[in-house]
């Protein structure tokens, strides 16, 4: 018995070795906030491999904590001051949730600038990132930046063909750019946080939405709406650019070994694969609201082009706007417009 009992003390004692070693070798542990339920595919299929693959990277020496449903306190406007002061380290965000404070990075949110490639949208941002967009993230250090698949226009009872079907109804919108989409259609814009959505649809606070599909199942869109509407081959009305940044005194504290764990998992083959892994959670989005009943429109190509033709102003609003800020908003746009296009014949 006491032969015994020095053996299971033993074993006792390695464990608790091991595991103190365990703890020790993570010497670097980080807090990333976000605004969406654990659940979501944004952590399941993004986040969380992500930061798997930095912890594996760096030979266990980071630990990244991931908090959703903003569960450290604020509102989702606030996370990228959140990032800037430092309360956290990391955050993922979509910067439209802070009008005016990215600029440059509008244009990709633009309609018919994005139009159904995830995957080109991000790599083309990637392409323009040094060059036009990293001046506007001053206190950040941006790790990966992404869109979804795009704004698609869901209604609670009205099914919508043509730009004019809009009109008078109310709609939420994400980011400052989607209010002059709906303005442009005749509607009222709505600006709210996505997670206050299901609230908004249910006391009928809002007619309808723009938003992708893959936000369907983790906020029970379906259950709210009868109508999902997108344009021929795809196509969207806009978009929403999201970034993960980390505190940039953070960042400059590490030493090189733990910035490249986080370097080499934010590569363009990244980049690239976040659109992969949003297009394929919009798929299964839509699925569900289909197997719901509610009733899927696509456009045909001469209704998508009327559409197109109502949100021209858009860009040319978003033009002028940007001017009296010393940007040159027409070769922004060419420049998006080409990246994009280069990044969609590669496929």
């Amino acid at each position: 018995m006491i032969a015994i009992s020095l053996a299971a003390a033993g074993l006792i004692a390695a464990a608790g070795a091991l595991t103190s070693s365990s703890a020790m070798s993570q010497e670097y542990t980080f807090k990333l906030h976000h605004f969406l339920p654990a659940g979501a595919p944004a952590q399941t299929k993004m986040l969380e491999p992500w930061a798997e693959q930095v912890e594996e990277n760096s030979g266990g020496k980071v630990d990244i904590e991931i908090f959703p449903s903003m569960s450290l306190g604020g509102t989702p406007p606030e996370l990228v001051q959140q990032a800037r002061d430092g309360v956290v380290d990391m955050v993922w965000t979509l910067t439209g949730y802070t009008p005016g404070l990215f600029p440059r990075t509008e244009v990709f949110e633009l309609p018919f600038i994005h139009t159904n490639d995830p995957r080109a949208t991000n790599l083309a941002m990637h392409d323009l990132f040094d060059e036009e967009l990293a001046q506007e993230y001053q206190g950040l250090q941006v790790l990966f930046m992404h869109v979804h698949s795009g704004q698609a226009i869901h209604t609670v009872d009205k099914p919508v063909r043509k730009p004019g079907d809009l009109a008078g109804m109310k709609m939420r919108i994400p980011t400052r750019t989607g209010a002059w989409v709906i303005e442009a259609l005749g509607a009222s814009p709505a600006a709210m946080p996505v997670p206050e959505l299901p609230q908004a649809l249910a006391k009928k606070v809002v007619d309808g939405a723009l938003i992708p599909w893959e936000i369907i199942p983790p906020l029970k869109i379906q259950e709210q709406t009868q109508y999902q509407i997108e344009g021929a081959d795809q196509t969207r009305f806009g978009t929403s650019v999201f970034v993960v940044p980390m505190n940039k005194q953070r960042w400059d504290s590490l030493p090189p070994d733990i910035q490249q764990a986080f370097l080499d998992a934010s590569t363009a083959e990244w980049w690239g694969e976040v659109g992969d892994i949003w297009r394929a959670a919009d798929d299964g989005g839509i699925k569900i609201a289909t197997d719901a009943g509610n009733e899927h429109i696509v456009l045909t190509v001469e209704e998508t082009e009327a559409f197109h033709k109502a949100l021209e102003p858009v860009v040319e609003r978003w033009i002028e706007e940007v001017r009296s800020k010393g940007i040159d908003g027409t070769a922004l746009v060419d420049k998006a417009r080409d990246a994009i296009e280069k990044h969609s014949n590669e496929g």
